[in-house]
C-alpha cells in the first residue's frame, strides 16, 4: 500500500456530543477492514455542547483520528472545505456526523470508485426522515438542481460522496455549495454516477435542517448557473429580497388579471400594472447586484489567499499539512 492508496474520510459536527463515540466505534472497524490506509478528519464546527472535548477524547484512541475545531459556527459547507483542505488522501469521503449515513457503506463507494469514477454520489433510496418537511422538498429541489445543470443525481442532498481528489481542485465551497461538488465535478469531466447507501433515523440530538435552508439551496443553485456561464456569495440577502418583490409582482399580476376580465376594470384605472412593473424590475436589480456581490466575495477571499472559516485547535494534524491549508 502507498499513500496514494489513502481515504480520508471528512466528517463536520456540530452539537452532536451524544454521537461521537458511537460514530467512532462504528467508524474503526469499516476503515480496517477496507485494508488500506486511511484518516478521518473530524471537524467541529463551534458546538457548545462539548462535542469539541469529546472528539478530543476519541482522538487520543487512534492517531488516525484528527479533529480541526472552528472558533465559532460557520456551517456545513465551509467545515467539509477545512477538511478537504487538510487531507491527505487521494480520495476523500465526506459523511453526516449524526449516524444517519452508514460508515459500512464507504468500501462500496470506494469499489465503484475504482471503476474510472471520480464522483461517487450516495443517494438515500429508503430514506428515514420525515416525509412532508424533509423528504418531499429534497425530493423537489433534487428535480430542480438536476434540471438546471444538466446533471442528473437523485439525491444531491446525502452528504456520503467519495471523490478522487483531482476533481476538487480548482475551486473552493462556499454558502451550501458542497452538494454541488458533482455539478462542478461534471462539467470538468469527471465521470459522474450514484449508489444506493443505507440510512438510518437519527437516535442522538436533532437536526439543524429547516425548511429555510431550501430557499438557501435555490439561490445557491442561481449562482451555479451564474458561475457556469462566466466561470467564475452575500447572495442569501439580496437573493431573498429579490424573491419576495417576484411575490409581490407576481400577485400583483395575477390582481390585475382578475379585475380586468372577471370585473371589467382596466389595467390602467388600478395601480397594479405599476405595482407588477416596478417588482419584477426591482427582484431582477437585487439578484443582480447578489450575484455582484458574489463575485467580490470571491476575489476578496482568493486574492488574499483567505478561508471562510477560522481554526480554534488542531489535534493529529501534521505541521506541513496545516502549512498547506493555511
Amino acid at each position: 500500500m502507498t499513500e496514494r492508496d489513502l481515504v480520508s474520510v471528512v466528517i463536520p459536527l456540530f452539537d452532536e456530543v451524544d454521537n461521537v463515540e458511537p460514530l467512532a466505534e462504528a467508524l474503526q472497524p469499516a476503515l480496517e477492514g477496507l485494508n488500506r490506509p486511511y484518516e478521518v478528519i473530524f471537524i467541529d464546527d463551534g458546538s457548545t455542547d462539548g462535542t469539541a472535548e469529546k472528539l478530543a477524547i476519541v482522538a487520543k484512541t487512534n492517531p488516525r483520528f484528527k479533529v480541526i475545531s472552528f472558533k465559532r459556527n460557520v456551517g456545513q459547507t465551509a467545515a467539509m472545505m477545512a477538511g478537504i483542505d487538510h487531507a491527505q488522501g487521494a480520495v476523500i469521503v465526506p459523511m453526516d456526523g449524526d449516524l444517519q449515513n452508514d460508515p459500512a457503506d464507504i468500501g462500496k463507494l470506494l469499489d465503484k470508485l475504482d471503476e474510472g469514477y471520480g464522483v461517487v454520489s450516495g443517494w438515500r433510496q429508503k430514506r428515514k426522515d420525515a416525509f412532508w418537511t424533509r423528504t418531499l422538498p429534497s425530493r423537489m429541489a433534487n428535480s430542480l438542481i438536476s434540471w438546471v445543470s444538466g446533471v442528473h443525481l437523485k439525491d444531491y442532498g446525502c452528504t456520503m460522496k467519495a471523490y478522487r481528489r483531482d476533481v476538487l481542485e480548482g475551486f473552493r465551497l462556499y454558502g451550501e455549495m458542497h452538494r454541488f461538488v458533482p455539478i462542478y465535478a461534471k462539467w470538468q469531466g469527471a465521470r459522474v454516477t450514484e449508489l444506493p447507501v443505507r440510512h438510518h433515523p437519527r437516535t442522538r440530538g436533532h437536526s439543524k435542517y429547516g425548511l429555510t435552508r431550501a430557499f438557501k439551496v435555490l439561490l445557491d443553485l442561481l449562482v451555479v448557473k451564474f458561475l457556469t456561464q462566466y466561470e467564475t456569495k452575500p447572495i442569501y440577502i439580496f437573493g431573498m429580497v429579490g424573491l419576495g418583490f417576484f411575490g409581490i409582482s407576481f400577485i400583483a399580476a395575477i390582481w390585475a388579471l382578475y379585475l380586468k376580465v372577471v370585473e371589467g376594470i382596466a389595467f390602467v384605472q388600478t395601480p397594479l400594472l405599476l405595482l407588477f412593473t416596478l417588482g419584477f424590475i426591482t427582484g431582477v436589480m437585487c439578484i443582480l447586484m447578489g450575484l455582484l456581490a458574489e463575485v467580490l466575495v470571491r476575489i476578496y477571499y482568493e486574492a488574499q489567499n483567505k478561508t471562510p472559516y477560522t481554526v480554534k485547535d488542531r489535534i493529529n494534524i501534521a505541521a506541513d499539512i496545516v502549512k498547506r491549508a493555511s
